[in-house]
């Protein structure tokens, strides 16, 4: 590992002693940590960049023993690693100092207990460090991992994201903690980050530290469902539920899925205590319904209509009603489930989407499309930069992400090439340039419409070929998992753009492919 000390030691000692090795997995468990974030944060946001770093502080016992080096891994990191020294005398003033709520303190011995607020005192002290320096003009905002005692050292996991692209996603109060002293989410986002530090912590625990990162990493999918888990906690425990007893985020995923008279569910689900200042009851039910009674509370959905929803107190559904009066966000006590669709939903507040889901797997609301996101998608796979092709393309794709049934537009290097060898399996047309308003005619059909980089047409209704590769996903339908065989299996530079009836688009491209499961 290579570390920068503290302060530069003489340049006979730095010939005497090589930099300090805290364990030998630790330069392959922040590469594996690293391939985990990218996974997790890049299939929320592509635009977080998200950075992993291990800082490592001597103990307290170490240093009494003779002077220990503090080190950070990558060493040529931006962080000013001087800026951490006192951070074990911080994390101890944080100990004494601070009330620790821990409802489980009688489950622990007394050295547990003591190890664990030690732990928590000097994550936050690292984290008051992070946070100063990140404000001081860093384009990354940093979260510190709890500590592991790994030989001399406490290790922590330091993950960084990109601010600009995180403070474009919708959140609730920061700062918010389960009645035992844990932190809760005020985001997907944030639930990512805790579940990441979760993982890596499980890992620095094992009695190979690290070594469960490498050889059997957790899926992404998997560690982004427990994010969303997590974020659903806040609500329940904003109402003064038991998280454990209402678990929120597999409520809504089961009502969700169940059809009603074979009609799919759609309605809104407002999250209040009754008698909520801005909830006005048309009729109460004598009998509240459990939320986990399903099929009664889907049974109810069916009565719901844009105005008027069902009211719930994250425990029984109450009565029907609608939200009046202008509601105070500051409040944080009033939350919205809107089923969408079949198998899809969104968690709101004030307006705002937090959360949504679809077939079980949350994701972050994103723009229907990002034009500096496709200009960088199109100078790296077709080498294109003329400003007026790249507007075309540009025009044809916002054109097709505004399709409600979703849509699939592929461009391919190839385009006559493919619409000859794929002819008995679409509808071949003279080839035209496509302008919004043809754009709008050949995307309301299903199948993809295969173009070339000059935004010519030569095929419509396209079903697509390709070798499966397991880089698909079942928690996404037959036209995405489609565009990823198409792309990934093309020996021709190609771009598929996949709009999906919830809204969401995806561009796909050979360097962009998700994870092989």
């Amino acid at each position: 590992m290579r570390c920068l000390l503290s302060s530069p030691p003489p340049a006979s000692a730095a010939a005497a002693s090589s930099p300090p090795i805290i364990w030998r997995h630790q330069q392959r468990f922040r590469e594996a940590a690293q391939l985990s974030a990218s996974g997790i944060f890049d299939a929320l946001d592509d635009d977080l960049r998200p950075n992993v770093l291990l800082l490592g502080i001597p103990s307290a016992e170490s240093m009494k023993q003779g002077a220990r080096p503090a080190c950070l891994e990558p060493a040529d990191c931006s962080l000013d690693l001087s800026r951490f020294a006192d951070v074990l005398a911080r994390g101890k003033f944080l100990q004494a100092t601070e009330p620790w709520p821990q409802a489980d303190r009688d489950q622990l011995s007394e050295d547990m207990a003591r190890r664990r607020m030690q732990g928590i005192g000097l994550n936050r002290a690292v984290q008051e460090v992070l946070d100063e320096l990140d404000l001081a003009g860093s384009k990354y905002q940093s979260y510190a991992g709890r500590p592991v005692l790994i030989g001399d050292y406490h290790v922590i996991t330091i993950l960084q994201l990109y601010r600009k692209a995180q403070n474009s996603h919708a959140a609730l109060r920061p700062n918010r903690f389960y009645t035992n002293g844990r932190p809760l989410a005020h985001s997907l986002l944030m639930a990512a980050v805790l579940r990441f530090h979760e993982e890596c912590l499980k890992s620095l625990t094992e009695p190979e530290p690290g070594s469960g990162m490498l050889v059997r990493p957790r899926d992404t999918d998997e560690i982004i469902r427990a994010a969303g888990k997590l974020l659903m906690d806040t609500p329940a425990q904003d109402l003064g539920v038991d998280p454990a007893t209402a678990k929120l985020f597999n409520t809504c995923n089961t009502i969700s899925s169940l059809r009603y008279e074979g009609a799919e569910g759609v309605g809104k689900l407002l999250l209040a205590k009754r008698y909520h200042p801005n909830l006005e009851e048309v009729f109460a039910l004598t009998c509240p319904t459990p939320l986990t009674d399903y099929r009664a509370v889907r049974k109810l959905l069916e009565m719901t209509t844009a105005d008027i929803s069902l009211l719930a107190d994250g425990e029984n559904v109450y009565a029907l009603g609608r939200q009046v009066g202008q509601y105070d966000a500051s409040r944080e006590d009033l939350f919205v489930v809107n089923f969408v669709t079949h198998y899809a939903w969104d968690f709101q507040h004030d307006g705002k989407v937090l959360m949504r889901a679809g077939y079980g797997q949350p994701s972050l609301p994103r723009t229907r499309l990002h034009k500096a996101s496709f200009r960088r998608d199109l100078r790296r796979t077709f080498d294109l930069t003329n400003s007026e092709k790249v507007e075309r393309l540009w025009d044809v794709v916002l054109e097709a992400s505004k399709q409600k049934h979703g849509t699939l537009v592929v461009v391919t290097t190839e385009a006559l090439a493919e619409a000859d060898r794929l002819k008995l399996q679409c509808t071949l047309i003279e080839p035209v340039p496509l302008t919004p308003l043809i754009t709008r005619l050949v995307t309301s059909i299903d199948g993809a419409v295969l173009i070339d980089p000059e935004s010519y047409c030569y095929s419509i209704g396209v079903i697509l070929d390709g070798k499966a590769s397991g880089r698909g996903t079942s928690t996404r339908g037959a036209r995405y998992n489609s565009a990823i065989r198409y792309v990934e299996s093309s020996p021709y530079p190609c771009m598929a753009i996949v709009v999906s009836e919830d809204g969401m688009v995806d561009v796909i491209t050979k360097d962009r492919l998700p994870e092989v499961n």
